[in-house]
């Protein structure tokens, strides 16, 4: 009889002890990043985050959501931010696991921003190209829109709404969070002196002046003009018009009407900011935006600032969106 209670109690812990998500650190290779201008290397850091079942559940295939950092952020930094292994963990053991991928895109003046430029590099293709068909090629996922869901934070969430615009035959849902830089920039952050720093003074600059080069390398490159082989949004201390329209071409608010049969084809979409955000405007502004094209979304207005709830959101509210959306079942299945 002891024996019985005592293995009986054994397996009551066994089933009670949450499975344990598994975090694996790699180097992809993406040929669309070689050759760029500021010395990017092609050789990036990837986390995958494996959900509690991967090992055990040899023959099944799992969703996938890739997961973008944002502006002078890492991959490295967003694993110590995000505990994405604790979400799944804490998510189990079940029917609506996924397998979390997370990318490293900074670069010599802090990101990509997600776009391609010979400058920066074709970071869009690595993400959409060469990062998927890693991932496709060397786990057991689910390889397919319907499976395959894009979130970020910041300038990864605009990275989202770009990405998902742009590439409606990969990603089928799509949560932005926080996004950043998604109206026309304000031509009154950029400034004459800019002009005349060095690459040195640029690295060293605050916030919002590191950003304007960033943003130039992604939007405007330009291969004859060293050391930043970019185009600043002014010229001998005027605003250069070709450059205003380069980067208003970048901007999901003003860009939205041209992709709007991939917006409305999504089968989810979400945004949020928080109510003392930086960057509320904008997110509203693209919020307005959907609203006018008649786009169904998930909107939200939290009480934070721009990054102190995202660590508790990713588990609350991002997980939990995409076990709803993304689907589970195996090709020739029927969808959940």
């Amino acid at each position: 009889m002891r024996a019985f209670i005592t293995a009986m109690l054994l397996a009551v812990s066994a089933w009670a002890t949450p499975a344990l998500a598994r975090v694996e650190k790699i180097a992809v290779h993406s040929v669309s990043i070689e050759g760029n201008l500021e010395g990017n290397s092609a050789d990036r850091t990837v986390y995958v985050i494996l959900p509690p079942s991967y090992d055990s559940a040899k023959s099944r295939r799992f969703p996938v959501v890739y997961f973008l950092h944002g502006y002078l952020g890492s991959a490295d930094r967003m694993m110590e931010y995000v505990p994405f292994d604790q979400a799944l963990k804490g998510a189990g053991a079940g029917p609506q696991e996924m397998i979390i991928v997370v990318p490293d895109s900074n670069t010599r003046n802090g990101g990509s921003f997600y776009s391609n430029s010979l400058t920066v590099g074709n970071f869009e293709d690595f993400i959409t190209r060469d990062l998927i068909g890693w991932i496709d090629g060397h786990y057991r996922s689910l390889a397919r829109r319907e499976s395959r869901g894009l979130a970020g934070h910041s300038m990864g969430g605009y990275g989202t709404l770009r990405l998902g615009m742009k590439h409606p035959d990969l990603f089928s849902s799509i949560y932005a969070m926080n996004p950043c830089c998604l109206r026309p920039r304000p031509v009154a952050m950029a400034k004459q002196e800019f002009e005349t720093m060095t690459p040195e003074q640029v690295a060293s600059a605050d916030f919002f002046t590191r950003g304007n080069f960033a943003i130039a390398a992604a939007w405007s490159p330009n291969p004859a003009k060293p050391p930043f082989y970019a185009d600043l949004i002014t010229k001998d201390g005027k605003v250069d018009d070709s450059v205003v329209a380069r980067w208003w071409a970048n901007s999901p608010v003003a860009i939205a009407p041209q992709y709007l049969p991939a917006l409305k084809g999504m089968t989810a979409i979400a945004l949020d900011t928080g109510d003392t955000d930086f960057v509320q405007a904008d997110v509203v502004a693209m919020h307005e935006t959907l609203i006018t094209l008649g786009v169904p979304h998930d909107w939200e207005l939290y009480v934070g600032d721009h990054g102190n709830r995202v660590p508790t959101r990713f588990g609350e509210k991002v997980l939990p969106f995409f076990a709803k959306h993304l689907s589970a079942a195996a090709p020739g299945r029927k969808h959940r």
